[in-house]
């Protein structure tokens, strides 16, 4: 049978998986015909399948093919999505198996646990001795769970008060644990152990000393028209900021700001015009054209990272929008993208630095006319530029067309690209 999409129940406390897989849902997006019904219980509360689901909801499909299985309660629910997470599709990762071993456990009358316990490795598919070490300390894992829950919220610049009501914690608690004191370390000081290597850039980072970044091909991921080249976001995070100082990307994309900040423990605030439906509980929306964001704590941003539509060469790929950067006329996108970024310079504090990616428009622009948007940037921000990068791609970049076009018509192709920055 089919319902509607959107009356699809998504109970984030009872669905197994807390770790999705963007890529995976825009691979189901694209074959959609041969996906199987999604599962869900009478109250159309989701089962299985919120790869399937939400891959429906990016092809903005009104109807979706379900499976209905009567459950008893919640927690009967849980424990048949772990059963069917378990049997087929993306596995549960170790730390999904524990948290929801323990949610299980804990849920149990004290009565039935020694027997629901015999139950677990087999639903989990692990030893006996794992799931005695899941719940030995349920008390003291849970309050590690939170914190680490808290310190991601932190990470996304999300504010204390929106930290505690997430997590449903009073605020006093949630500003400890940020904050600490002498008996209990505060985010701050994590990276003082832990994983100090990743965030300080050592081992596996090599660090750049000339001002060309050469890739030889884009980086795989999450297939989006804006998406940033990750390696570049990482060289700019190494020169212009230090562990959980702020980025903020106001022009998100598929959000592989979001993973380079993780990766290296800096704090991230990433919006966009329209934040793709797979990560729209990570990006916020925001529209340049009302503004700067609303950024909790301008003193901490340090780097500002800015990756616009390149004009007439992203016009119509994300909306047919007119306010739309990429649809404007040459002097509005001028205008308004130089106007963002002055903006910007007047809420950040003296030293953070501003990075804008672009490359010059050739093809799609009227009689095919070079126009440099690097150079129409820095005359209209009127900053102080720091450094220019190159960061080419090696591989070819145009067709067979383009190069006929080029020969016939004595014109070099562009293949360059630049990062400017800026010093506030």
């Amino acid at each position: 049978m089919k319902i509607k999409t959107s009356e699809v129940v998504y109970r984030e406390d009872l669905y197994p998986r807390s770790i999705t897989n963007p890529a995976k849902v825009q691979e189901y997006a694209l074959n959609l015909e041969i996906m199987p019904p999604i599962e869900i219980n009478q109250h159309n509360i989701l089962i299985d399948g919120w790869h399937r689901w939400t891959a429906h909801k990016k092809n903005e499909v009104e109807e979706i093919e379900v499976l209905v299985i009567e459950t008893a309660s919640d927690r009967d629910l849980l424990f048949l999505a772990i059963e069917k997470n378990n049997a087929h599709g993306l596995q549960l990762s170790a730390e999904d198996k524990k948290d929801k071993a323990r949610s299980l456990y804990h849920s149990t009358a004290e009565k039935d646990r020694p027997e629901f316990k015999k139950r677990l490795p087999g639903l989990f598919s692990v030893a006996v001795s794992t799931v005695n070490e899941w719940l030995r300390r349920i008390d003291t894992d849970t309050k590690a769970k939170q914190k680490k829950e808290a310190f991601d919220l932190w990470l996304s610049c999300r504010t204390q008060s929106e930290i505690a009501e997430s997590l449903g914690k009073d605020q006093a608690t949630i500003n400890l644990w940020i904050k600490g004191n002498e008996k209990e370390q505060g985010f701050m000081n994590i990276n003082r152990s832990g994983n100090i290597h990743k965030i300080q850039f050592q081992d596996d980072y090599t660090p750049p000393i000339y001002n060309v970044w050469k890739k030889q091909t884009k980086t795989t991921g999450v297939s989006h028209f804006g998406n940033s080249e990750p390696e570049w976001l990482e060289n700019l995070i190494y020169l212009y900021t230090e562990p959980f100082d702020i980025v903020l990307d106001p022009f998100a994309g598929g959000g592989s700001t979001i993973d380079v900040c993780k990766k290296r423990g800096r704090r991230y605030f990433v919006s966009d015009r329209k934040p793709i439906v797979e990560r729209e509980k990570e990006i916020r929306a925001h529209d340049i054209n009302s503004g700067c964001p609303s950024v909790p704590r301008w003193k901490d941003v340090k780097l500002v990272y800015l990756d616009p539509p390149y004009w007439k060469q992203a016009a119509g790929q994300y909306s047919d929008d007119p306010e739309d950067l990429a649809n404007m006329d040459l002097e509005k996108f001028n205008s308004t993208l130089a106007g963002f970024v002055k903006g910007l310079s007047k809420k950040l504090q003296p030293g953070a630095v501003i990075a804008m990616i672009i490359q010059p428009t050739q093809w799609k622009a009227p009689e095919k006319q070079f126009t440099d948007h690097v150079v129409d940037m820095i005359k209209a921000v009127s900053l102080p530029v720091d450094m220019r990068y190159s960061v080419p791609y090696e591989s070819q970049q145009c067709n067979a067309q383009m190069v006929i076009w080029a020969k016939e018509n004595k014109r070099c192709l562009v293949l360059t690209r630049e990062i400017i920055v800026w010093r506030v």
